[in-house]
C-alpha cells in the first residue's frame, strides 16, 4: 500500500535525471542563508537581558521574523509566471546583513524592523527554491528535498555556534563582521544557478492560486493539521531551547551547543526521511515520525546532566525531519504550478508557526518553560490523526 502513495503516482508525470550538482548548489545556498536566520534563538537570552523583555515579547520577535511568510503565495505566483532568480541570488546577502545587525539594535522597534526585513528576504528565498530543486531532481523528488532541507538543518546546527562564537570574539554589537559570508554566497549563486531558474516543465502554465489550490486541496488540509500539531514542539526547540536551558543553569555556550545538537540530528533526519519516503511511502514515514517524536521530547525533559545530549539527538532526528516528506507531497500534487503551491504551503507553515511562537511564549510566562515544553510534547501526538486524512492514492490529472 505504501507504493500507492509515493512519488510514482502523481498528478503529472515526473521525468528527468537527478542533477546532483545543481541540487547541491541550491542546498548550499540554503545552508548559508539559514545560518543567519538561525541567529535569533541563541542570541535571545542576551537580547532579553539587554532590552529587559518578557518571554511573550521575546517570542513575538520570532513571530515578526516569520510574519512576512504571508506573501509566499504571491511570490509563488510570480515564480510560476516568470523568473525570481535575481531575488534568490540576492537574498543570502540581504538576510546576512539584517540578521548581523540585530546586535546593534538600540531598542525593540528597530529590532522588529530588522526581523521583518529578514522575514521578507527569507520568504523570497524559500518560495521558488523548492520548485527549482524539484525541477532538477527528476523522479527522486523526495531525495532532492532531503538534500535541500539538509542544507537548512545544517545551517541551524552551525548557525548557533557561529553566533555564540561571534559574540565571544566581538561582543553582541560586533557580529556585523559576518556580513561578507552572505555576500559571498550570493556571488556563488549568481555563478552556479544560471542554467536552473528559467527551465520550465513542459506542462507549465501561468501560476494561479485557484488552480494550485485545486491540485493541493487533497493534501493541504491534513498537512496544515500536522504543521499545527508538530509546530508546538518545533517552536519550543528551535526558539526557546537555549532560553529554557539557560533558565536551568546552563551557560550560553552549553545552551547554544544543545541547540546545535538538535539541529545536527535534524539534518540527518532531513536527509533520510525524504529518501526513505520515496521507497516506503509518505504516509507511513510521517505516521512513524509523528508518533515517536513526542515520546522522545518527554524523555528529554525527564533526564538530567550529560544524558540530555543523546536525548536531544533523538528528538532532533524525528521532530525536525518531516519537512522533506511534506514538501515532496506538495510538489507531487502540484506539477503544473509548483512554485505557487510551495508558496501556499510555506505561507501556511510559517504563518502558523508565527502564531504558535507567540502562544508558546505566553504559555511560558504563565506556566514556566518546563511545563510549556511538556504541553508542547503532548500536543504533538495529535499530528498522527491527520496522517490518516492524507489520500492513499493520487488521482491522475485530467
Amino acid at each position: 500500500m505504501a507504493q500507492a502513495i509515493d512519488a510514482k503516482q502523481t498528478s503529472a508525470p515526473i521525468t528527468g535525471t537527478f542533477q546532483t550538482g545543481q541540487v547541491l548548489t541550491i542546498a548550499g545556498g540554503h545552508l548559508i542563508h539559514d545560518i543567519f536566520t538561525s541567529f535569533l534563538a541563541p542570541l535571545l537570552p542576551l537580547i532579553i537581558q539587554k532590552l529587559s523583555l518578557s518571554l511573550t515579547l521575546a517570542g513575538a520577535l520570532a513571530a515578526f521574523q516569520q510574519l512576512p511568510s504571508l506573501i509566499n503565495p504571491f511570490l509563488g505566483l510570480l515564480a510560476d509566471r516568470g523568473s525570481l532568480r535575481w531575488f534568490v541570488i540576492l537574498t543570502p546577502a540581504v538576510t546576512a546583513t539584517v540578521m548581523s545587525l540585530i546586535g546593534v539594535a538600540p531598542g525593540y522597534t528597530v529590532l522588529v524592523i530588522l526581523l521583518l526585513v529578514a522575514g521578507v528576504s527569507t520568504a523570497v528565498w524559500h518560495t521558488p527554491t523548492p520548485a527549482m530543486v524539484a525541477r532538477v531532481s527528476g523522479r527522486q523528488v523526495g531525495q532532492g528535498m532531503s538534500f535541500f532541507m539538509l542544507g537548512g538543518a545544517l545551517a541551524y546546527t552551525v548557525g548557533p555556534l557561529l553566533a555564540v562564537a561571534a559574540v565571544s570574539w566581538w561582543g553582541l554589537e560586533g557580529i556585523w563582521r559576518l556580513i561578507p559570508l552572505g555576500v559571498a554566497a550570493s556571488a556563488a549563486l549568481y555563478w552556479r544557478t544560471r542554467g536552473i531558474s528559467d527551465a520550465r516543465p513542459a506542462t507549465h502554465a501561468n501560476g494561479s492560486w485557484t488552480e494550485s489550490w485545486r491540485e493541493l486541496r487533497q493534501v493541504m488540509l491534513p498537512i496544515a493539521g500536522i504543521v499545527v500539531a508538530q509546530g508546538f514542539m518545533t517552536v519550543a526547540l528551535s526558539t526557546f531551547l537555549p532560553t529554557f536551558l539557560s533558565s536551568e543553569g546552563a551557560s550560553l555556550w552549553q545552551a547554544g551547543s544543545a541547540l546545535s545538537v538538535v539541529e545536527v540530528a535534524g539534518a540527518v533526519g532531513a536527509l533520510t526521511t525524504g529518501t526513505i519516503s520515496d521507497r516506503l511511502g509518505r504516509r507511513r514515514v510521517l505516521a512513524f515520525v509523528l508518533l515517536v517524536s513526542p515520546v522522545l521530547m518527554l524523555l528529554f525533559l525527564a533526564v538530567r546532566g550529560w544524558a540530555i545530549y543523546p536525548a536531544l539527538l533523538a528528538v532532533g532526528l524525528t521532530t525536525l525531519s518531516t519537512n522533506p516528506v511534506m514538501m515532496a507531497l506538495v510538489q507531487e500534487y502540484s506539477r503544473h504550478h509548483p512554485a505557487t503551491a510551495n508558496g501556499l504551503y510555506m505561507a501556511t507553515t510559517f504563518a502558523t508557526k508565527s502564531l504558535i511562537i507567540v502562544g508558546v511564549g505566553a504559555m511560558a510566562d504563565y506556566w514556566g518553560l518546563r511545563a510549556t515544553f511538556q504541553w508542547c510534547a503532548l500536543l504533538g501526538f495529535a499530528g498522527v490523526a491527520f496522517v490518516f486524512l492524507l489520500p492513499k492514492r493520487v488521482a491522475p490529472s485530467a
